[in-house]
């Protein structure tokens, strides 16, 4: 028998991944847009870009961003099985969405703990021009 060695893809989620990634989100602490699965399909119907790190058949990463492709990006979701932290899936999932145009300016939130230092060594900085008006969650 031979080992035969899966290799990571990046690759816009597919349907029968959602609900895999909507749990790896509810995992990690995400609650707004997450708890209900059909709230967060209509979430996913409504975003720009949805990717997932799979390797075989197995749901490594998710990330969710928007991109104008000329100027600005957001980068609003973004989660790896814990299992599977530490390994360059968030790096991939993150490179493969900002692509190559330095000329783009990317934003996002990065609130948890140690999250900072992972987007300080993929080039992010504190801003200090940011400004959110907080949505308020359903009662």
């Amino acid at each position: 028998m031979r080992n035969v060695s899966c290799q990571m893809e990046i690759r816009a989620i597919q349907p029968s991944e959602v609900e895999t990634a909507r749990h790896l989100l509810v995992a990690s602490g995400w609650e707004r847009g997450v708890s209900d699965a059909g709230e967060f399909r209509k979430l996913l119907s409504r975003s720009q870009l949805t990717l997932v790190a799979v390797e075989g058949k197995e749901v490594l990463g998710f990330l969710r961003a928007f991109c104008d492709g000329m100027a600005n990006g957001y980068i609003s979701m973004l989660v790896v099985a814990e299992q599977h932290r530490r390994k360059g899936v968030g790096r991939a999932l993150v490179k493969a969405a900002m692509g190559d145009d330095r000329r783009i300016t990317w934003v996002l939130r990065a609130t948890p703990a140690g999250v900072a230092a992972f987007y300080e060594k993929l080039g992010f900085t504190e801003s200090e021009v940011a400004m959110e008006r907080p949505g308020v969650s359903k009662p």
